[in-house]
């Protein structure tokens, strides 16, 4: 157990390194030179770079650091912990990967502002989606949203829209609306890349399914479909009726053959489906010899 453990921590320190590499490496070969300003801090410093040629990384030095002080002091110790590494190992990286982003700028010639803004975002959204997926945070927007969730009772995934929102607003004023739009492109696309990162991708569908002919229904599961399934007891909101709702793991390449099976046997079936991105455990008809 303490062997697994000890595993699981290098291998999250590695994932966090690797990610805070990535987004720094970003913002040396995207984001300063493109001017692409969206995300708290990072975004901020590019902005006021722009307005007073401030320079943008002792800037993000300057900021994150202050930011740690606040959040010591507003949030406590037990969630200003696991940002301190974060909060001092991004700016570092930025400096550190500056030549490397220098090198490859000679040699990376993109015409279509476009492609940039797509590439921009998958490097963002790797980067971001490895420093979360380990646990840790760059501090920055996280300290901000946690700020705004304590004293102002904002969900956090709202307080980081509403902070990167007001960067991408600065942007368009600042540099251009052009430039703003294409801000808010990558912030979008980058929030896909971060979450097929952390969850992964969908290859399986749960099917939730209350039916008047749930035999029916569990035969084709067996038989059709060899898997198996979890019956939950329900009862009517409205008319208090007792009843059971089927619960089954389907394979995407089988989702629309078994949909339409379930409407073939039961066209009034109520059901839900919603994607499934891991499962462990469970059983195939193949493990169920003593069924005919």
């Amino acid at each position: 157990m303490e062997e697994y453990s000890d595993k699981k921590i290098i291998i999250e320190g590695i994932t966090f390194v690797l990610g805070v590499f990535l987004l720094a490496l970003c913002y040396n070969l995207f984001l300063l030179p493109n001017n692409f300003a969206f995300a708290g801090m990072s975004g901020l410093a590019i902005i006021v770079h722009q307005i007073s040629g401030f320079n943008p990384t002792l800037f993000i030095y300057i900021a994150n650091i202050t930011l740690l002080i606040v959040s010591f002091i507003f949030l406590g110790w037990e969630k200003t912990k696991r940002t301190i590494v974060g909060t001092l190992l991004y700016p570092v990286m930025i400096t550190f990967t500056l030549p490397i982003a220098q090198v490859l700028l000679e040699h990376l010639v993109l015409k279509e502002m476009i492609i940039t803004a797509i590439l921009t975002a998958l490097l963002y959204g790797i980067g971001n989606g490895l420093i979360y997926k380990s646990g840790y945070t760059t501090g920055g927007n996280d300290v901000l949203m946690q700020l705004l969730n304590k004293y102002f009772k904002i969900p956090e995934s709202q307080g980081l829209t509403f902070v990167n929102c007001l960067v991408i607003l600065a942007c368009s004023i600042v540099f251009s609306l052009e430039l703003g739009i294409y801000s808010l492109i990558i912030m979008v696309i980058s929030s896909v890349f971060i979450d097929k990162i952390m969850y992964g991708i969908s290859d399986s569908k749960l099917f939730y399914i209350f039916t008047r002919k749930p035999k029916k229904i569990k035969k084709v599961i067996f038989d059709e479909f060899e898997s198996g399934f979890t019956i939950l007891p329900t009862k009517g909101g409205y008319s208090h009726t007792h009843g059971s709702l089927i619960m089954v793991v389907i394979s995407n390449r089988d989702y629309y053959k078994f949909k339409n099976k379930i409407l073939e046997i039961d066209p009034t079936a109520f059901f839900i489906i919603d994607d499934c991105y891991e499962t462990k455990g469970g059983v195939k008809r193949s493990n169920l010899p003593f069924i005919d």
